[in-house]
């Protein structure tokens, strides 16, 4: 209540990477620490997983040889997307890196290499030409995007950078997460609604995280014993594909 006795309403941001960033700290504040320590095995254990499904996206969509493929990542994070594909052989020179919140952009700057070019501030604001990138590349965004029309207007810029035989690389998590209401699942079929022209594959991929958790306290191996069963996956890894006349492959 205020000092009138009137009660005081929350300020609601004005657009949604406004709101994007209010999520981000409070899931912050709610996040254990050392949740995501790579030393952990729930968390390197994913990775490793999730690294071999991409050199399988790579080569079923035929990216090879990678050194000269153009890629822009949404939503980059502290930078280890990235640093993952340069592992994989692409070129820091050809990566250019986008991220909303700016200490995170400051931390992906310190950490990729010189010749990534990174661009803090709203995706959606970016200024490239048409059919730039070979790849466009998101990782749990659009999970963290709560409007819909947002979504679709970030889908549509995405679509528009992407080379004419290039695509979007997508990974992101399908369910809802009835204990985090500051994120929202993606399934199949919205990324169908969102990229109506595209033809997509998709791989199911990482075996749920509180299921992942538990397990590998016990034994690191036995994330790949659960993980065996596809209906415990919650990820999925899509190769979303623009043919060389600008429709779909």
């Amino acid at each position: 209540m205020g000092a009138t006795g009137q009660s005081v309403e929350a300020k609601t941001p004005a657009n949604e990477p406004d709101a994007v960033v209010e999520r981000y700290a409070r899931r912050q504040s709610r996040v254990p620490s050392g949740r995501y320590d790579p030393l952990i095995p729930a968390v390197y254990m994913a990775q490793q997983e999730r690294e071999r499904a991409l050199i399988r996206l790579i080569r079923t969509a035929g990216l090879a040889p990678v050194a000269e493929r153009r890629v822009l990542e949404i939503g980059c994070g502290r930078g280890s997307n990235l640093l993952e594909l340069i592992g994989l052989g692409f070129v820091p020179e050809n990566l250019v890196a986008n991220e909303l919140l700016e200490e995170r952009a400051v931390l992906a700057r310190r950490r990729l290499p010189q010749g990534v070019r990174v661009l803090p501030g709203d995706a959606t604001e970016l200024e490239f030409e048409n059919d730039s990138f070979d790849v466009v590349y998101q990782s749990t965004v659009f999970t963290s995007l709560l409007d819909s029309a947002f979504q679709e207007k970030l889908a549509r810029r995405m679509w528009q950078w992407v080379k004419p035989g290039g695509g979007i690389l997508w990974y992101d998590f399908v369910f809802d997460n009835p204990k985090n209401p500051d994120v929202r699942g993606v399934p199949v079929r919205r990324i169908r609604e969102l990229f109506p022209q595209a033809d997509i594959r998709r791989w199911r991929v990482t075996l749920a995280p509180p299921i992942s958790r538990r397990v590998t306290r016990l034994h690191p191996e036995l994330y790949r014993v659960f993980n065996a069963f596809p209906f415990l996956r919650t990820h999925v890894l899509c190769w979303i594909g623009k043919n060389r006349s600008g429709n779909h492959v």
